[in-house]
């Protein structure tokens, strides 16, 4: 898990809430639901929910690193 909080805080650092929004959202989102999964002892849930959290984080850090490449004009 923290994995998934050191690549949103990476993705937000590098823009990601300008050029990423939706994204990072989604990786907060996920990270949200695997913290909730932790505290209910549903660990396979929340190993899920971390992995998807940094896979999104990436994605917007990788949006983020390229903006005029990330949209169609």
């Amino acid at each position: 898990m923290s994995d998934a909080r050191q690549a949103i805080a990476v993705a937000r650092n590098a823009g990601a809430e300008e050029h990423a929004a939706a994204e990072l959202g989604e990786a907060e989102k996920h990270l949200e639901q695997a913290e909730n999964h932790l505290a209910l002892r549903a660990y396979g849930m929340a190993r899920r929910d971390a992995m998807q959290a940094k896979s999104k984080a990436l994605e917007a850090l990788a949006l983020s690193e390229h903006p005029d490449l990330n949209r169609p004009r």
